[in-house]
């Protein structure tokens, strides 16, 4: 019989300092999701220290005496053993070097923990790659500090086979690192160059109805994206449980047939080298003809993450694309009183949004409705007729526009039809060849 090997849980604390422009309520969101983020990578967290500071402590981040009481805390007080001090920001090598020597515990900043959980999640090439690079480039910068932690010993190589006596460790891991990035980013422009080409072949085929998923990670996205496709997506209540971009086609299908895409979620901080790096999996956001912004309705500090979801496709571009609200999850707001009020009160506040559950099979075959109705509006009505001798084209009327009636006379069958006009004039091409004579 096999027995589950259940993982020995790893203990953390977390530590922040809250800055006087910041507000109680955006500290401790930000707080929770760092516990989040903790929990995705596999932290149990114990105990959280906070500090008020006009400013993060040039040396170690916190103030000398927060930091005694983790150092006292951990190596006295904790009934389990510590792993890691996970801090709220992205700190200095040096302030992390210093917090590590006096806690003597390993520190991991916020950049590092959304860092680690990214290179976990990864799975394409493209992902792994862009991944590789944000992590080479955090770790360049604290090499330096490695070496220091090292001691002298550490940092001085003999000539041999170095490129002279004077050529240090981190200077030849520098230069290590800055050839890798550098053969990643050719790596990932020949990807991009192979995956614009199976785009183009893609929308060339089924024209330019796609949809991408966008929003904060944890919003539904990939229930929703499950809801609307009838595929088995990945749905984890883990914050980033995708990362490559999924794919899948409206389900039932559609005229037009209309693509859906999830992306990775957006989250507060996301640090810069992923912004940058992570613009190729918000591709499918920039080629969409809408974007679908979903939005947990029952999180009290949505607002702040539809302000984050704002702010990067703003930085991608993305801002041009229409888009469409959906609040999701109105069923975690409480009651049926409760929950017709939230709506009330979003419907006043966004006037084109949608309010949802992606549990409820209704109110996804609704938003269907209304994404297929988006894509409609650009369709043309026409007539055409197709001789009894070419019936073998049916197919085609079928397979690229909606077929609104179908009549028959003695020569042919009389279809009046809904689609794309390009579709359209195709087909008339097409008819007009198979007629005879």
């Amino acid at each position: 019989m096999q027995t589950e090997v259940k993982e020995k849980p790893v203990y953390a604390v977390v530590a922040s300092v809250q800055l006087p422009q910041v507000s109680d309520i955006e500290f401790e969101a930000s707080l929770a999701e760092l516990r989040e983020l903790a929990k995705t990578l596999g932290y149990t967290v114990v105990r959280t220290f906070i500090q008020k500071r006009g400013s993060f402590d040039t040396t170690g981040y916190l103030g000398i005496g927060k930091r005694q009481e983790i150092e006292h805390y951990v190596n006295h007080e904790a009934e389990c053993e510590i792993e890691a001090v996970l801090v709220d920001h992205e700190i200095s090598p040096s302030q992390a070097r210093n917090l590590e020597k006096e806690t003597g515990c390993g520190v991991m900043d916020r950049t590092m923990v959304i860092l680690e959980i990214f290179h976990n999640n990864a799975r394409s090439r493209a992902a792994k790659a862009q991944v590789e690079i944000a992590r080479l480039g955090y770790m360049a910068p604290r090499l330096r500090e490695a070496a220091k932690l090292a001691g002298p010993q550490g940092r001085q190589r003999s000539g041999v086979g170095g490129r002279g006596a004077g050529e240090s460790h981190t200077e030849l891991d520098r230069r290590k690192i800055r050839d890798r990035i550098a053969e990643l980013q050719l790596e990932i422009v020949a990807m991009e160059a192979e995956r614009k080409t199976q785009r183009a072949r893609r929308q060339e085929r089924q024209g330019l109805a796609s949809v991408a998923l966008v929003g904060y990670t944890n919003a539904g996205k990939s229930t929703l994206m499950r809801a609307l496709t009838g595929s088995e997506v990945l749905v984890a209540n883990k914050l980033f449980a995708t990362l490559d971009t999924t794919v899948r086609t409206l389900h039932p299908e559609s005229v037009p047939r209309v693509l859906v895409s999830d992306t990775v979620g957006f989250i507060k901080n996301l640090p810069h080298g992923l912004v940058a790096s992570f613009k190729s999996t918000l591709d499918e956001a920039l080629d969409a003809g809408l974007l679908l912004h979903v939005i947990d309705a029952s999180d009290p500090g949505f607002e702040r993450q539809l302000e984050v979801t704002d702010k990067v496709l703003a930085e991608i571009d993305a801002d041009t694309v229409p888009r469409l609200r959906i609040f999701n999850k109105i069923d975690h707001v409480g009651d049926a009183a409760a929950q017709a009020e939230c709506e009330a009160a979003l419907r006043a506040k966004y006037p084109d949004c949608v309010v949802m559950s992606a549990r409820r099979p209704e109110e996804v075959a609704k938003l269907r409705l209304t994404i297929i109705a988006f894509f409609q509006q650009g369709l043309v009505e026409a007539e055409l007729f197709l001789p009894w001798s070419a019936q073998q084209l049916r197919k085609d009327i079928y397979a690229s526009c909606q077929v609104l009636e179908e009549r028959a006379d003695e020569d042919g069958a009389f279809f009046r039809l809904r689609g794309e006009a390009e579709a359209i004039e195709g087909l008339r091409g097409q008819f007009a060849q198979a007629q005879p004579g």
